[in-house]
C-alpha cells in the first residue's frame, strides 16, 4: 500500500512567511520564537523521513540550515523551533524523504553525448530490419551525403538476429549511401563499422591490435567491422566531435534527468581530459547539480608503470581540482571486458562454451595482470588514492583481490576502499575475501534479470552451474562484503528506482523472461536501499558527507511520492521524486498533475565542496 491517498503525495512549496507558515508545523495557538541563527533554510514537515540509521525510528521532519547541512529530524512538534520568518516549508503529506541516491559507477556524460545522435534503443532486429531503420536514419538526414558520419546510438550487440548472427561490415555496406557509418554498442564494449569508417580510420588487415582491445577479423586478415573495448577508439578518434556549446547543453539535460530521479551524486566511471574539460565547462554555466567524483581512467600499458599513472592522475587533479562539485582520489582500470556473446571478452577461470555447450579454450581476456596489478595497486594505496577496477569474470575479479591483498601486505589496511564493480561472474572461494581486505563491492544489478543478455547471450555458453552464480549479491553480504550499487547508464537506460527493486526481485519492469534466481541471490529491501545510498557513500569515502540524514551531514536529500519501504516491491520501480536537494539546493522539483506548488529559491549558496579534494583528508 503506498504511503497516504492522492492528495497527500502533493507538494507544497512556500515561503513561511509570518504566523501562517508557523501554524503549518506549530500546533494551533501555538507562537513560533526562532533565532535568525537557528532557523533552518527549509523545512520539511509531515513526511515518514527515512534517516537511514539502521534500526533508527521514522522521524516526521527534517530541517536543513542554511549551509546546506542537515540541522535535525524529529517530531513535526520538535522541528517547530527551527521555522523563522523566511524559512522555506515543504508540507510532505505523507511522502518519504530519505538521503538522494548515490550512483557508484555510471557515465553520465556518455548519456549527454549520445543524445546527439540516432539511436537503436537496444532494439533486438534482424539484419534486414536493422538496414530499414537505417535507411530511415540516412533518408532523414541526407543533407549529409556523401562524407558526413552516420553514428547511431545503442545498438544492441547481442540482439543481431537469429541469434549468433556476427556484424560484418557488407551488412552496412550495401545500404544505399557512401556515408561512414558506426554502430556504438550500448554495452560500451562494442562498434560497427562499414568499410567506409574502417578506411578512414586506417584500419587495414595490418593495424595490430591494440593492448586491451581486439580487431576482428575475417579469415583472410581483413578487419570484419567488428571493434571490440579499445579497439573501439580507433575508429570513434576520427569521427567529428561535437561542439562544446552542444556537448555542454546534452550534457546539461541528462544530469537535470538524473537529479529528477533522485540521484545526488555519481562516480563517473571513465574519465580524462575530454570529461573534465565538459565537467568544467558545466560548472562554470552553474549546470552541475550533482556531486562527482571523477575515475581517473588508467589504460593497460600505463598500469604497467605505477608511477608513471600516478603522476598522471596528479596531474589531473592539480589542473582541474578547483572546479566546483569535482572530488578526486579515484582511479579507474579495465581488467577484462564483457562476458555476453559474441564478444566474450570477460576473463574467466573455465573456458567458455560453444552454443552446444562444448568447452572451448577460450577464457576471455584479461587485460592486466595479476603482478602489473599488484604493483598499481601497492603504489596508488600508499599514495591514498582509491583504484576501481572493472571486472565482469570470474578470473578479472580474483586478479582485482589478488592486487589489492598485494597492496594490504605492503602497506596495511590503509581505508582507501578500493573497489570492484560489476562482478557478475565470482568464484564462490573468493566471496570470503572482500571483507579482510576492506575491499567495496560496487554491483549493477538491474542487469540481474532474465532477458537477451543473461539467457541466449549468456547461458548457453558458461553452462547452468555457472550461471546460477551471476551477480551473487546476497552470497557477498552474507561473506560481510560491503555493497554499493551503481546504473552504468547509458548502458543500461536510467531507471534509478527499478535499478533499486530489481536488487530485491532480480526481475524489475524490464525483465522479458522473469526473474534471475532470486531466491539465491536477492537483497533485501532494507539492503538495496542502504547500498544505493550510504553504501555508495561508503565506497567514495563520502560517508562523512553524505548518504544519510543525521545532524551536520549534508542536506542530500529527496523527497518521494511513495514509501520506498512499505509498498510492493514491484511498484518502487514506479517511483517518483518531487524534490531533490544537493548540499540544500534545490535541483529538482517535479510537480504532479494536481499539484499545487510555487517556484522555491536557492536555499543556500552552498552546493557541493568548495574543495577539488576527494574530501576524506586524502592527498
Amino acid at each position: 500500500m503506498r504511503s497516504s491517498a492522492r492528495p497527500s503525495r502533493r507538494l507544497v512549496l512556500a515561503a513561511a512567511l509570518g504566523t501562517a507558515a508557523a501554524a503549518s508545523v506549530a500546533a494551533p495557538g501555538t507562537a513560533v520564537a526562532a533565532s535568525p541563527r537557528r532557523s533552518a533554510a527549509l523545512v520539511v514537515h509531515r513526511a515518514r523521513v527515512l534517516t537511514g540509521e539502521t534500526h533508527a525510528p521514522v522521524r516526521e521532519a527534517v530541517a536543513v540550515g542554511r549551509d546546506g547541512r542537515i540541522l535535525a529530524t524529529g517530531t513535526d512538534a520538535e522541528l517547530r523551533r527551527y521555522i523563522g520568518r523566511d524559512t522555506e516549508v515543504v508540507d510532505a503529506r505523507g511522502a518519504t524523504v530519505m538521503s538522494g541516491i548515490h550512483d557508484g559507477h555510471a557515465h553520465p556524460l556518455g548519456a549527454g553525448e549520445r543524445s546527439l545522435h540516432p539511436t537503436l534503443e537496444g532494439a533486438t532486429l534482424t539484419v534486414p530490419q536493422l538496414q530499414d531503420t537505417l535507411r530511415e536514419f540516412l533518408s532523414s538526414d541526407s543533407s549529409h551525403e556523401p562524407d558526413g558520419w552516420l553514428v547511431v546510438e545503442d545498438w544492441n550487440p547481442v540482439g543481431l538476429l537469429p541469434s549468433g548472427t556476427v556484424p560484418h561490415h557488407r551488412m552496412l555496406d550495401s545500404l544505399p549511401t557512401r556515408r561512414p557509418i558506426a554502430l556504438i554498442g550500448n554495452d560500451g564494449h562494442n562498434a560497427w563499422a562499414n568499410q567506409r569508417a574502417l578506411d578512414l580510420a586506417g584500419i587495414t588487415a595490418a593495424t595490430p591490435d591494440p593492448a586491451g582491445g581486439q580487431i576482428v577479423r575475417d579469415p583472410d586478415g581483413k578487419p570484419g567491422g567488428l571493434l571490440k573495448d579499445t579497439a573501439q577508439d580507433l575508429l570513434t578518434r576520427v569521427i567529428p566531435p561535437p561542439t562544446q556549446a552542444q556537448l555542454v547543453a546534452a550534457c546539461a539535460k541528462a544530469l537535470a534527468q538524473a537529479a529528477a530521479s533522485g540521484i545526488t551524486t555519481f562516480m563517473d566511471a571513465s574519465v580524462g581530459t575530454h570529461e573534465l574539460d565538459t565537467y568544467a565547462a558545466l560548472s562554470a554555466a552553474g549546470k552541475l547539480p550533482q556531486r562527482i567524483v571523477p575515475a581517473l581512467l588508467i589504460g593497460p600499458d600505463l598500469a604497467k608503470d605505477p608511477a608513471g599513472a600516478l603522476r598522471y592522475v596528479r596531474e589531473l587533479r592539480a589542473r582541474y581540482g578547483q572546479v566546483r562539485g569535482l572530488r578526486f582520489g579515484t582511479a579507474k582500470v579495465f581488467l577484462d571486458g564483457v562476458i555476453e556473446y559474441p564478444s566474450q571478452t570477460a576473463a574467466l577461470l573455465s573456458p567458455y562454451l560453444d552454443a552446444e555447450g562444448r568447452p572451448t579454450t577460450h577464457r576471455g581476456d584479461l587485460y592486466v595482470s595479476s603482478r602489473d596489478y599488484g604493483r598499481l595497486a601497492t603504489v596508488f594505496d600508499r599514495a591514498d588514492w582509491q583504484l576501481h577496477a572493472h571486472a565482469i569474470g570470474d578470473r578479472a575479479v580474483r586478479t582485482a583481490l589478488d592486487g589489492y591483498e598485494t597492496a594490504v601486505r605492503a602497506n596495511g589496511r590503509r581505508g582507501n576502499r578500493h573497489t570492484v564493480a560489476h562482478l557478475q561472474l565470482v568464484h564462490p572461494s573468493d566471496y570470503r575475501r572482500f571483507a579482510p581486505l576492506g575491499v567495496v563491492a560496487c554491483m549493477q544489478l538491474q542487469w540481474a534479470m532474465r532477458d537477451i543478455w543473461t539467457m541466449e547471450a549468456l547461458l548457453p555458453y558458461i553452462g547452468p552451474e555457472r550461471h546460477r552464480l551471476m551477480y551473487p549479491a546476497r552470497s557477498l553480504e552474507r561473506h560481510g562484503a560491503a555493497l554499493s550499487g551503481g546504473s552504468d547508464w547509458p548502458v543500461d537506460p536510467l531507471q534509478t528506482w527499478n535499478q533499486v527493486r530489481t536488487a530485491v526481485d532480480r526481475e524489475g519492469s524490464e525483465a522479458g523472461e522473469g526473474a534471475l534466481y532470486p531466491e539465491l541471490e536477492g537483497l533485501t529491501r532494507a539492503s538495496s536501499l542502504r547500498m544505493h545510498t550510504a553504501g555508495t557513500a561508503y565506497q567514495l569515502r563520502m560517508e562523512r558527507l553524505s548518504g544519510r540524514l543525521l545532524p551536520g551531514m549534508a542536506a542530500d536529500l529527496v523527497l518521494l511520492d511513495r514509501d520506498v519501504t512499505r509498498v510492493p516491491i514491484a511498484e518502487v520501480s514506479g517511483t517518483g521524486v518531487r524534490l531533490t536537494l544537493v548540499g540544500g539546493r534545490v535541483v529538482h522539483e517535479g510537480v504532479g498533475p494536481s499539484a499545487e506548488s510555487h517556484r522555491a529559491r536557492s536555499l543556500t549558496a552552498v552546493h557541493g565542496d568548495r574543495h577539488g579534494s576527494c574530501g576524506c583528508g586524502h592527498a
